[in-house]
Formats: C-alpha cells, sequence, structure tokens
C-alpha cells in the first residue's frame, strides 16, 4: 500500500473538460452534463485501492447530503485496466452498484483526464466552483487506514460549505493520500 500524496492542482484552475464512459448508466458523459448548479466534486478513485474502500460509505453519504444543495459529485476511475483487472469498467459497474454509488463511475482508459486535473493518488478530491474554478484539491479528513482515526469528511465538508455560503475557505488544504493511480507504460 504506498502513501502517494496528491499534487494540488494551483487553486483557481478551470475545470479540465471531459467525455468519459460511465460504466453505471453505459453512457458517455461529459463534464458540463454532469456539473452541479453550485459546486462540482472530481474524484479520482479506484476499485481495490484500501484508502478508497475506507472512506467509501463517507464519500456516498456526502453526495447523498450534498446533491440536494446543488452539488454534483464525478467518480473517475484512471487505473490501467489491463495490468489491474480488478479496475476493468465491468467491474466498475458490480462496485458502484454494490457501494450504492448516486454519482457516476466514469472509466478514464486513456489516462488523459487524470493527466489534466493532475491526480496522483486514489482518492484524490478536487471541489470546483458553479464557473468550474478549483476552490478546494486534497483529502476528504485526516482519517487513513489504520490511523485509528474516524472517517468524517470534515475537510470536503468543510469546503463545500463554503462555496454554498459564498465564504472564503481559509482551512490549510491538506493533500489526499492514497494509492498511486496505476499509470500504463
Amino acid at each position: 500500500m504506498a502513501n502517494t500524496p496528491s499534487n494540488m492542482l494551483p487553486l483557481g484552475t478551470k475545470a479540465p473538460n471531459f467525455e468519459l464512459l460511465d460504466t453505471v448508466s453505459n453512457t458517455t458523459l461529459s463534464l458540463q452534463q454532469l456539473q452541479g448548479k453550485a459546486a462540482t466534486v472530481v474524484m479520482f478513485i479506484c476499485n481495490h485501492c484500501p484508502f478508497v474502500l475506507h472512506v467509501n460509505p463517507v464519500l456516498v453519504a456526502m453526495a447523498n447530503k450534498y446533491t440536494t444543495k446543488g452539488v454534483s459529485f464525478i467518480a473517475i476511475s484512471s487505473n490501467d485496466a489491463n495490468k489491474y483487472p480488478q479496475d476493468a469498467p465491468e467491474k466498475m459497474t458490480i462496485h458502484a452498484k454494490e457501494n450504492h454509488y448516486p454519482f457516476p463511475y466514469l472509466y478514464d482508459e486513456t489516462q488523459e483526464v487524470a493527466k489534466a486535473y493532475d491526480a496522483a493518488c486514489t482518492p484524490d478530491l478536487y471541489v470546483f466552483n458553479a464557473d468550474l474554478d478549483l476552490v478546494y484539491r486534497g483529502q476528504l479528513d485526516d482519517s487513513r487506514p489504520g490511523n485509528g482515526i474516524a472517517v468524517t469528511g470534515l475537510d470536503l465538508s468543510h469546503a463545500l460549505d463554503c462555496v454554498l455560503n459564498n465564504t472564503e475557505n481559509e482551512k490549510l488544504q491538506k493533500p489526499s493520500i492514497g494509492c498511486n493511480i496505476k499509470w500504463k507504460n
């Protein structure tokens, strides 16, 4: 289990556009189709990473809570499915259903989207405002598998509350830590 930190894309960066296969609906979806009225959360995750498995229930709960407030959640897996078949699109479909994902789970086969977002690990989280400007990137909270800290989603929920209340997020934005994205050669 590698401890890879996020690269921390500069705040204010415009959300890179994409069109990717949603493994839940089996349709191609774009950022414009999925963006939220108030905010958009883009999450780089995968099926097998222990860091993602550790936070999955809270990601689902947060998505269920915040989508009613105009926040869209988008999950993307960019792992090389040839080397990591547990992250293949058909397995993503099963994983999304088993975990009751209330958000699309997109497959970034070429890994171009992960590169455009400068994603490094799973989970890697990004919050964009209504204009798709980056206002938060980093960790869900301080919890990691085995560190004894409860998963609360505190950092992400604070960032979303700031966007929704139109207030500045003055909290230190800490990088996420997780498994590295499984890059193709």
